[in-house]
């Protein structure tokens, strides 16, 4: 399996992933620049976070007309697996490849620190290694991570269980109280009707080794690999 690390002027957390997938899961990795028109080569695409494009305007809002953003499209209209984190969710919503759209912290404030986030449906691709209900421990670093949608578009995401992760308590609360950002509902991560494309705020590839504080970022770098090699729940 193929992973591909697209890179955006302005990536931060590139080189991270990068490490996450090659040294830790012991994948294959390239970098992707963000002018790049073909990515067919790759089983699955990481936008990582950062401040692409020095954030100027709305976060994502100028990443989403770098060419390569067309060429992941088609990627994700042909069944490939898409992975937003951070800056690379924004991207995701500011491009249409998944719904909502993200608003500043509602503190005004940037926040970078551990969160719990409670597993919404283990039976996606990102989550087979997991299990509905369980807490994970993952950090987020973001400015503008606090997701809004409709009534009615939250409504059919819950229905079809594009609703993948929410921030919680340890124990798996969920409640305003351990709402980091304002997030409607709480929500930290979401899928395309798909499932295919996936946006999260948290940081799993700065939970994926214990000298780091939490390797909980594993259960979805692990659940990524199961999907491709036919081995999910």
């Amino acid at each position: 399996m193929h992973f591909g690390v697209v890179v955006f002027p302005g990536s931060n957390c590139d080189g991270d992933c990068y490490y996450v997938i090659k040294d830790v899961l012991g994948k294959d990795v390239d970098y992707v620049w963000h002018k790049s028109t073909d990515v067919s080569r790759f089983d699955c695409l990481v936008l990582p976070g950062g401040s692409s494009y020095g954030d100027y305007l709305r976060t994502g809002a100028i990443a989403r007309f770098s060419p390569v953003v067309e060429a992941i499209r088609r990627f994700a209209e042909g069944g490939g697996l898409v992975v937003g984190i951070g800056n690379g969710f924004q991207i995701l919503l500011e491009s249409g490849l998944l719904p909502g759209a993200m608003m500043r912290n509602r503190g005004l404030k940037f926040i970078c620190r551990f969160v719990n986030i409670r597993v919404e449906n283990a039976c996606a691709p990102w989550t087979s290694m997991a299990k509905t209900g369980q807490v994970l421990r993952i950090p987020i670093a973001h400015n503008e991570g606090n997701y809004q949608a409709p009534p009615d578009v939250l409504e059919k995401m819950e229905e079809r269980g594009q609703i993948i992760f929410r921030y919680c308590s340890p124990e798996g609360e969920v409640s305003d109280e351990f709402n980091p950002n304002g997030a409607i509902g709480n929500i930290a991560g979401i899928t395309n009707e798909e499932g295919n494309v996936l946006g999260l705020m948290p940081h799993p590839e700065r939970a994926s080794e214990e000298i780091l504080g939490s390797s909980d970022g594993l259960f979805i770098w692990d659940s990524i690999l199961a999907k491709l090699e036919g081995n999910t729940k």
